[in-house]
Parts: C-alpha cells; sequence; structure tokens
C-alpha cells in the first residue's frame, strides 16, 4: 500500500484502484497510463513539481494531454514565476518515482493547483504512487485531500 492509498482509505473517500502492466521502456507515462486503462487522457492527470519565486515548491495536476503553462501556473499561485523541478528534485521533496508520484501522501505539504478541466468529469486518474497504478476518485475530494485550488493550468 503506498501512501496515496492510505491517504484516501483513512479520509473514507470513495475510489477505486486500476493496476496496468508498466513497460520500462516507456517514457510517457501518463499516456500510457491512459492507453492501457482505455480511458480518456483528459481524464488521466499528471502530476508535476515545479519551483515557484525560485526556492518554493509546488504541486501542478494537469491531464496527461496537456503541458504546464508556467506563467499560468505561476499566476495561480500569486508567485513571480515558476519552473519545473529537476526529477530528482520532485523524487526527493514527493518521496516517489517519476512516472508514480501522486499528488496524494508526498513527504512534503506543498501548494497544490488542480487545472479546472478536471470539474467537467465525475471521477479523473491520478497515481497512486507507483509505476502502473491509478486511483481514480472525484476532482472534489482529490482538492480537499490535497487543500488544492483550481485553475486554468495547462495548455
Amino acid at each position: 500500500m503506498t501512501p496515496a492509498i492510505t491517504i484516501v482509505k483513512q479520509d473514507k473517500v470513495p475510489f477505486l484502484l486500476h493496476e496496468y502492466d508498466h513497460d520500462p521502456s516507456v517514457e510517457l507515462y501518463g499516456p500510457e497510463a491512459a492507453e492501457k486503462l482505455g480511458v480518456d487522457p483528459r481524464r488521466v492527470f499528471k502530476t508535476l513539481i515545479a519551483t515557484i519565486n525560485v526556492k518554493d515548491y509546488a504541486v501542478g495536476v494537469l491531464p496527461v494531454s496537456m503541458q504546464l503553462d508556467l506563467k499560468l501556473f505561476a499566476h495561480a499561485l500569486e508567485a513571480k514565476k515558476a519552473a519545473l523541478a529537476d526529477g530528482k528534485a520532485a523524487e526527493r521533496i514527493t518521496g516517489y518515482v517519476l512516472g508514480g508520484v501522486s499528488p496524494l501522501g508526498q513527504r512534503k505539504k506543498l501548494k497544490t493547483i488542480i487545472d479546472d478541466s478536471a470539474t467537467r468529469y465525475p471521477t479523473i486518474f491520478v497515481s497512486a504512487g507507483r509505476r502502473g497504478l491509478q486511483i481514480e476518485l472525484s476532482p472534489k475530494d482529490l482538492a480537499a485531500l490535497t487543500k488544492a485550488r483550481l485553475a486554468a493550468i495547462g495548455k
């Protein structure tokens, strides 16, 4: 059990787990999850870690079909600038490996922004904390668990 699964169970949030065989040669984890689970890529959300104002970190959660718009992301955080964190920093900060970074159960609570497109769906998919494992839950529950704000952050 991953920290992400522990969080949803402790808070008694309705969720479903979806497991698939991750291909180690695949580097685009989100599109692979959407394809293998047969889910619209607009419902499968990736978790990205970014630096804000150079010294702090924040979490962006957006569809795998989109790219993080760093200007919109910074604006949503009321920050002057944002940049994607490198992979090693993301792993160190979250406690998860790349391709398995979940917005839930991270080592440190970070400011989180979920792309507002999530509200178009009754449920969305996010990493459950390891490659090949997705958790399906309502965007409202994800926002409550992560204390996230919703904003347009993708392009």
